[in-house]
């Protein structure tokens, strides 16, 4: 939601894409995105998902519950399931279990690389393609800048897993969330250093995975960060006036 948000401000400001790259929801982002729809359109779409009809037990197995349902979900709304026919280009991160490697999906079918990037392991089973389990990418590499280095003019990073100081933790599910965000921020600053312009909403170590009915609070947190960076950063007030100058030859 808050990537969306981010998104949102942008392109509201002219920004263009020509390659996103993304884990976990960012890859939902991202794909989403590049198959034509508006950031409030994508918000719509995942507030009128009843997302735990599209989950089913899977007890005994490798996870406690399969996520493979909700490639109907991806299908329906990107029919062609095909990275090449996106409107941008698109990279997702996920991690090859069996192989213990990050993997990055250009091809292939696009609904199952998405699904496999959101794998939370322990809680989701596994996601197979051609015989290799994939999980989350964020265990390995939670923002995947490495494939825009050498291929964009400006790379502008969205980090939406701000870690607030807490002082207690109330529940099993909240321990879950911070243990897991924890482990996928060890590295981020790495990562980060390889950005020209990085945008990271604080506010949302509040929410939980599952929130969707705090999407527009998550959204505009996001919005809000984005218009703040475009307003204070050089390098992305420099780009807007290339990019003017070029509208108006």
């Amino acid at each position: 939601m808050s990537h969306l948000g981010v998104i949102q401000a942008l392109t509201d400001h002219g920004i263009q894409f020509s390659h996103i790259s993304g884990t976990s929801a960012g890859a939902i982002a991202a794909a989403f995105f590049a198959a034509g729809y508006a950031p409030k359109e994508i918000v719509q779409i995942i507030r009128d998902t009843k997302l735990l009809t599209l989950l089913r037990p899977s007890l005994g197995s490798t996870g406690l519950i399969s996520i493979l349902k909700a490639r109907v979900l991806i299908d329906k709304y990107i029919p062609h399931n095909s990275f090449q026919k996106l409107n941008t280009q698109v990279t997702i991160a996920a991690v090859d279990l069996g192989e213990g490697r990050l993997v990055y999906f250009t091809d292939g079918d696009l609904d199952m690389a998405i699904l496999a990037s959101c794998c939370l392991p322990g809680i989701f089973r596994p996601i197979i393609i051609n015989n290799h389990m994939y999980v989350d990418g964020g265990i390995l590499n939670n923002f995947p800048v490495e494939p825009l280095v050498g291929n964009c003019d400006l790379i502008i990073g969205s980090s939406c897993n701000h870690l607030p100081v807490v002082k207690e933790i109330k529940s099993f599910g909240n321990l879950i969330d911070r243990a897991a965000m924890i482990a996928i921020n060890s590295s981020l600053n790495v990562h980060k250093s390889l950005c020209d312009v990085i945008i990271e909403p604080h506010g949302l170590g509040g929410y939980g995975i599952f929130d969707t009915a705090a999407a527009e609070e998550i959204f505009m947190i996001g919005y809000e960060e984005g218009l703040k960076t475009i307003e204070g950063n050089e390098k992305i007030k420099e780009i807007l006036l290339e990019q003017k100058g070029e509208n108006l030859i």
